[in-house]
């Protein structure tokens, strides 16, 4: 019986998906995954924890995680891990100073057991800043080609417009389909 039902969810689109939102505090973790839930902007403060909203996408259901960026806050991050199928890593193209930082963080995540299935999803987020980073100068900082036993996708964006968000779902949403 749970075979078939398992089987009725599949052909239905209603398996979920678990998604991880990380990044360095301030990123704009919280802002996206109100903006993929509302389409508008929500005032936030630093999330302490997490905060977890299901989107779903036509019939591609996401359980997204949003999990605190503080520096104290990142040794928690691998309870979350467990049966994570997409990390959503929000880098803030206007954060020179930390960007190794973030560097090191999207490295070690993808070092743990957990996540050796995970798809990456990064979100260069800011885009509309005047002396943010651009896709290209992210990737080759972030040595994003280097990565070859996860597929990933980069796509810049602004939390606030929402501009750039619905490519990087579709995105997902595409790598759903073919898990």
């Amino acid at each position: 019986m749970g075979q078939l039902m398992a089987k009725l969810m599949s052909i239905f689109g209603e398996r979920e998906h678990k998604v991880i939102i990380v990044g360095l505090d301030n990123a704009g973790k919280t802002t996206i995954l109100y903006q993929f839930l509302t389409n508008e902007v929500v005032h936030t403060c630093p999330t302490i924890g997490s905060n977890v909203e299901e989107i779903v996408l036509q019939k591609t259901h996401f359980l997204m995680w949003d999990i605190g960026g503080q520096e104290s806050l990142r040794s928690t991050w691998n309870t979350y891990y467990s049966n994570t199928e997409f990390i959503i890593l929000v880098i803030d193209s206007t954060d020179r100073d930390r960007l190794l930082t973030a560097r090191e963080e999207l490295y070690k995540m993808l070092a743990h057991e957990a996540l050796r299935d995970a798809s990456i999803l990064i979100f260069a987020n800011k885009q509309d800043m005047k002396d943010s980073m651009t896709i290209v100068e992210l990737s080759q900082f972030l040595t994003l080609s280097a990565i070859k036993d996860h597929p990933w996708h980069i796509q810049g964006c602004c939390a606030l417009t929402g501009e750039g968000l619905p490519a990087g779902l579709q995105w997902m949403q595409s790598q759903a389909t073919a898990k």
